[in-house]
């Protein structure tokens, strides 16, 4: 955040948002038509209030990658999207493309992080927040520096603050990272194998070994359950891999290369892993949309371990660097000492898929 972005970076995220306004205009429109499709879940407490008004959600961070997708899932979903942007860019690029927007479905507001009394008036009138807003610096190492992190942590504390003496925020998810999960001391003989939900990274391995991507995420996170516990928000996170999809190198290349500092370790240590946008920003929806039931705590999300050269290789190829810089010289030969579970988010996101088979049958 911050940086100057090039113009085919913006055109493209233009184009993005464009495409997914005019997909969306017709969408009320064709409700009672559609059949249903695998990928979309039929919202349930977030539904249309008695009053014919839409429940309204906010997304910070909104035109990022993976805020670009989330909006996109909420809007098919029949929400009302508040986007926060940062700049004046941000929110020049938003009123470009409102005009397109015929059904008033989504809004831009200008709030600033660090300012919780920005942050109160952003999500005013919301009933749901999605904290998906990330800290990059092109002048620290791997674009991300030891000072983001303790930027990254008093945004979150703000966010979370914000949330609680907002009325009508009922609920938060907020973004973490795998990386909040992973960064352990393998020799550690009482570790158990398996890094799922409950697993955290070790702040002080963190720090020695300057992950300060890592260690932002981690320290985020804990500020952010941390105020949730003390005020009563009800808040979930889900702690995703190295987020992938089209065009994803281009448009999130600080987060990715600072995602994957320390990446030949967590190839080592069958850790390093890829989790597909548009499939994530589903299981945010699926989320919210259950925490008023069954979602609590924390959540793993990913769709593939890279386990082997070839992946390795394939994933090096995406992002346009060398593969040596993922995995190194490291043979496979012998098992990784750990070992990733999403159990908890794919049973979550089986249950509503269940749910939504009934409905349709009744």
């Amino acid at each position: 955040m911050g940086f100057i972005e090039s113009e085919e970076r913006r055109f493209t995220e233009m184009e993005e948002l464009k495409r997914l306004l005019v997909a969306c205009a017709g969408l009320g429109r064709r409700k009672d038509q559609e059949d249903f499709q695998g990928s979309r879940f039929p919202s349930e407490d977030f539904d249309v209030e008695d009053d014919g008004a839409q429940k309204l959600v906010c997304v910070t961070s909104g035109v990022s990658f993976l805020g670009l997708a989330i909006v996109n899932r909420l809007l098919r979903r029949g929400y009302s999207v508040r986007i926060i942007v940062h700049t004046e860019e941000e929110m020049e690029k938003v009123r470009e493309v409102e005009g397109t927007n015929s059904n008033n479905s989504i809004k831009a507001v200008m709030a600033k992080l660090t300012q919780i009394e920005s942050l109160l008036e952003a999500f005013e009138g919301c009933r749901g927040v999605f904290h998906t807003a990330s800290f990059t610096d092109p002048a620290g190492l791997s674009g991300y520096s030891k000072s983001m992190a303790e930027i990254e942590e008093k945004g979150s504390e703000n966010v979370i603050m914000a949330c609680s003496r907002t009325p009508s925020v009922r609920n938060c998810v907020l973004t973490s990272s795998l990386l909040a999960c992973v960064w352990r001391d393998a020799s550690l003989q009482e570790l158990s194998s398996v890094i799922n939900h409950d697993s955290w990274s070790d702040e002080s391995l963190c720090m020695d070994n300057k992950l300060w991507y890592a260690l932002g995420k981690l320290r985020a996170e804990r500020a952010a359950w941390r105020i949730a516990k003390e005020t009563g928000l009800k808040l979930v996170t889900i702690c995703p891999a190295l987020i992938t999809g089209p065009h994803f190198i281009h448009s999130n290349p600080t987060a990715t290369i600072a995602y994957l500092k320390g990446a030949e370790e967590m190839f080592r240590d069958g850790v390093l892993a890829t989790a597909d946008v548009m499939k994530l920003a589903e299981a945010h929806a699926c989320l919210m949309e259950a925490m008023d039931k069954t979602a609590f705590g924390r959540y793993i999300y990913f769709d593939n371990v890279i386990k082997t050269q070839d992946e390795a290789e394939e994933l090096a190829t995406m992002i346009g660097m060398p593969a040596s810089k993922i995995s190194g010289n490291v043979s496979m030969k012998s098992p990784a000492p750990f070992e990733l579970s999403n159990k908890k988010i794919l049973t979550l996101m089986s249950t509503a898929l269940h749910s939504c088979y009934k409905k349709i049958r009744n």
